[in-house]
Parts: structure tokens; C-alpha cells; sequence
């Protein structure tokens, strides 16, 4: 079926030729000599794209334009003038025009403004999927014993970069990406058993880590003098930050680098080790009040204003520290409509919960999952929450104020697609992506074994005596209940394991602009 072109000009009659030619191109076009009626043509008929002149009498083109906007605001408009003003076209971009030409169109100028405007989608998607073939063995290749530690945070965004290029691509290349990235997280969690040990054991050429995220991040500013505000959103990953970004390009000069999460990735863990700049098990032996085990995450992480207190301190710097959680969304309205009041000391602490609340609950709603039922749906999903959300408005109040922001997570989440039986005493944790109890064992390709937890900085409640974290897709299930749960959390997004979405985080500084 061939494309249909709106073309309105009150001197359409010398525009014959060129509707000829576009005619012989395949297309179809429909021509009207003003406003009116290239507007009653449009309720009653599907357009793909309009010309329109923005001289003409009557109903001029701007005019023309806004109804058209009224009735179909995705219907791309190309305006044509004769005048070159500088504020007819501020006008006219402001209305959000496809692109303008300046009078007079040849038919070959009009020919590439159409395929540019309507071929735009599927010739970027061919680009994008011819480029990403061209470089599948050389990204593959790199998948071996010899890619360290910033080797790893280099794949992990170039995967990420082609997942979200090749989302409207056809299944089969998206497959053969989704392939690449599961073989690539198999590679990962090989390099992270045999790797991270060493980092804990302060080995010189290791990532930075939870623990050292605020004392390489944020304390060197807050001793040149710089108010900071530390915002972290909990469970998000890099994919969602670079759609965050979009929205906040406007506003602030960003600069991302990353790290890499302890583990569990996990919020008692990751979230306490980077507000106390401690290992768990050094906060459980230098704060035992201030660390908990159990179950209930968000009890486990109230402690946090205090260690972050306690770790200014250590390092000489003030503590008048302001600390905010968001946990409902009225509580982030609240702040953003007082932002001044967290910008008067030099350091203050903002924690957003919400996109955890959201992995959590898409694993729980029928619905949600209908909504977001892939990785490219759940982050158009967490687009559209951000873009209406308070964390929004309080990134847009703290770019009037004279602030650096520091923004990252705790931990990210996978898509967990492949269960795995586990099997441990009833006093072991409950959770589906990482365990602490006594006796612990799974299959020895699904999961990375932790005996000796000290080793690891990990602290352990006798009578449990060892962790095992999933690595790659998989989630644990116990054999009890065994299809009920398994059925249950196939394909949600989980966390505490060892995957490149858990564990490799961006960490933005952003300067207002």
C-alpha cells in the first residue's frame, strides 16, 4: 500500500510536476489549496506525512498546524515557506515540525524529506543491525581469561548500547544478541568467581566497589569546597540511567563512569557498604548495633543516616549531613518543592526507592508483566514512570541550584529466565538470587559457592555458615513446591547474584548547564 501525502499550498496548481513525480515513486498524493481544507481531509482520512505551505491565505500554515497537532500529534509535518525569519521558524520547530524547506522545493528535495522522514526507523534499524553483524566476532572475541576488570564494563556497554539500537529489529537479530549477552554473562560469572576474591583482599588493580564509591566520588568535592547531592536510585541499571540521561541532557553537563557492586547484590549489602564505605562484615564487628540479618530488606537498611555519619567522621569531614528516603511518591514531591532546604549544607543524601518497587512489582502483577513483557518494554516502562515522576522534578529544581549531583544504585537486576534447584537447611535465606545458610548446594554451573564468608567480608548468623550467589539468568528454588515457584518467578527481574546488569553500575556526576 503506498504512502499517502497531505500536500496543502494555495499555489498548488504550479506544483504539478512535482506531485507527478512523486506520483511515479509510488506515492500517493492528495492536494488542497488551504488550511481547511487539508483539515477536514484529515479527520475524515489516514495520512502518512503533510506538506505544508506556511503562507496561505485564510488559515496560514502555523494556524494549520496547531489543529493538526489537535488531531494527530504524531502525524509528521514538513512546513514550506518562502521566508527565511528567523521567528516563523522558531515557530514552527516549536510546534514540533518533522523539518521546513525554503521555497522553491525541487521534487528530488522532496523525495529526500519523505524517505528521510518515513524511511528514518527502518533505515536506522538496517544500519544499526548491519554494524552490530560486522562487529559480533570481535565483541565475542573478547570473551575470554585475559579481559579484566574495565575489559568487562567496556562489553557490558556495548551490549547494552546494541540492545537498545536493535530493539525494533527483526526476532531473529534480536535473538542472536540475546544469545551473545547470555554467553557473555556465562564468561562473566567465570571472571567474577575467579577474580573477586582478590579485590576484597585489596589486590591493586581492582574496580572501584561499593565501599569506595562515596570516598572516590563524592568526598573529594565536598574538600574543594563543593556542595554535592547524592542521589541513589535503588535496582536501576545502566540501560535505564541512558534513558533517564535523555531526559535530563537539558538540564545538566553529565559525565558516567561506573562501578562494580559487591556481593550479594543486594540492597542490606551493597546500599550499607557504600553509605558506611565498610564491608558487612567489618560493619557487623566495628557497628554491631547498626547491622541486621534477616529477611526484610527495607528494615535492614535503616541504619544508613548513621553510618553515613560515622563515615564522614572517620574521615574528618562534617556530618551535618542531610539524609532523605523516598519510598511513596508523595514524599518525593515534598522535597522537590523544598529543594533549597537540601542544598544549604555541603552534603546531602537522597535515596529514591522507586524503581525497586517497580521490578518488584512487575514480579508480582500479571498485569505489569502483560505491560512490560521484555527487557525493551520494562525500560520503555521505566521511561515513562521517570519522565511523570518526582525524581524528575527534583533533578530539574537541583539543576537551579549551585550543586554538583552525584547519581547511581546500589545493585541492578536481571531478568531471571532459568531456575535452578537448591538445596539447604530451613533456616537458609529465602532469597532467589543469592542464599547464606548451612549445607547449601546447586548445580556448580548456576551458582558461585562462598565456604569460608569471612573471605569474602561476609558476615553469617550461626547456625548458617556459607553464601552461594546465581550467576548469569538463573534464580534458585528450593524442590519443595518445586513447578509452583518455579512457574512463579520465571522471567522477573531479580537481584543479589552475579550478572553484568547487577553488578556493573554507572556513577554520573552531573553540573547544571
Amino acid at each position: 500500500m503506498p504512502n499517502k501525502i497531505l500536500w496543502a499550498d494555495d499555489e498548488i496548481d504550479q506544483l504539478k510536476a512535482h506531485i507527478i513525480f512523486l506520483e511515479k515513486k509510488g506515492f500517493e498524493v492528495v492536494p488542497v489549496t488551504n488550511g481547511e481544507d487539508a483539515i477536514s481531509l484529515i479527520r475524515k482520512q489516514a495520512f502518512d506525512i503533510i506538506f505544508l505551505d506556511e503562507q496561505m491565505p485564510g488559515m496560514d500554515g502555523l494556524a494549520t498546524l496547531e489543529q493538526i497537532q489537535n488531531l494527530e500529534a504524531s502525524l509528521p509535518v514538513v512546513m514550506i515557506t518562502k521566508s527565511e525569519e528567523e521567528e516563523i521558524m522558531e515557530d514552527a520547530i516549536g510546534n514540533k515540525i518533522a523539518d521546513y524547506l525554503i521555497k522553491p522545493v525541487n521534487p528530488n528535495q522532496i523525495l529526500l524529506t519523505i524517505k528521510r522522514i518515513l524511511d528514518k526507523q527502518r533505515i536506522q534499524n538496517e544500519k544499526a543491525a548491519q554494524s552490530y553483524l560486522r562487529n559480533f566476532n570481535e565483541l565475542s572475541a573478547k570473551f575470554n581469561d585475559q579481559t579484566g576488570w574495565e575489559g568487562w564494563i567496556d562489553i557490558y556497554k556495548k551490549l547494552t548500547h546494541w540492545e537498545m539500537n536493535l530493539e525494533s529489529s527483526d526476532e531473529a537479530l534480536q535473538q542472536v544478541l540475546q544469545d551473545q549477552f547470555q554467553q557473555a554473562n556465562h564468561e562473566f560469572g567465570r571472571f567474577i568467581k575467579l577474580e573477586y576474591k582478590s579485590w576484597i583482599s585489596g589486590h591493586e588493580e581492582k574496580p572501584i566497589l561499593s565501599p569506595d564509591l562515596l570516598e572516590e566520588k563524592v568526598f573529594p568535592r565536598l574538600r574543594n569546597g563543593e556542595t554535592v547531592v547524592f542521589v541513589l536510585i535503588d535496582c536501576m541499571r545502566y540501560d535505564q540511567w541512558l534513558l533517564f540521561q535523555r531526559s535530563l541532557a537539558d538540564y545538566y553537563s553529565i559525565s558516567t563512569d561506573f562501578y562494580y557492586s559487591i556481593l550479594p547484590t543486594a540492597t542490606p549489602y551493597s546500599r550499607n557498604a557504600i553509605f558506611s564505605g565498610l564491608y558487612p562484615l567489618e560493619i557487623k564487628e566495628k557497628y554491631p548495633d547498626l547491622w541486621e540479618m534477616g529477611q526484610d530488606e527495607t528494615s535492614l537498611n535503616r541504619h544508613e543516616e548513621e553510618l553515613i555519619k560515622k563515615y564522614l567522621q572517620r574521615h574528618h569531614l562534617p556530618d551535618n549531613v542531610k539524609y532523605e528516603k523516598i519510598i511513596q511518591p508523595e514524599d518525593g514531591g515534598r522535597i522537590a518543592d523544598k529543594i533549597s532546604n537540601y542544598t544549604q549544607t555541603p552534603f546531602s543524601a537522597i535515596v529514591y526507592n522507586f524503581v525497586d518497587t517497580l521490578v518488584h512489582s512487575r514480579s508480582d502483577s500479571e498485569v505489569l508483566k502483560q505491560l512490560a513483557p521484555d527487557e525493551a518494554a520494562f525500560r520503555s516502562l521505566t521511561e515513562t514512570w521517570f519522565q511523570h515522576s518526582s525524581l524528575l522534578r527534583i533533578f530539574r529544581e537541583l539543576a537551579s541550584e549551585n550543586v554538583t549531583v552525584v547519581v547511581t544504585s546500589d545493585h541492578g537486576s536481571v531478568r531471571a529466565l532459568r531456575d535452578t534447584k537448591v538445596f539447604g537447611d530451613r533456616d537458609a535465606a529465602t532469597n532467589l538470587r543469592y542464599k547464606y545458610g548451612r549445607n547449601l548446594k546447586a548445580e556448580e554451573n548456576a551458582a558461585i559457592f562462598i565456604k569460608k564468608p569471612e573471605e569474602y567480608m561476609l558476615p553469617v548468623n550461626p547456625p548458617a555458615n556459607s553464601y552461594i550467589f546465581a550467576k548469569e539468568d538463573y534464580y534458585f528454588v528450593y524442590p519443595n513446591n518445586y513447578n509452583k515457584f518455579q512457574n512463579r518467578y520465571r522471567d522477573t527481574f531479580q537481584h543479589g547474584g552475579a550478572s553484568m546488569e547487577e553488578m556493573i553500575l554507572p556513577v554520573s556526576v552531573m553540573k547544571p548547564r
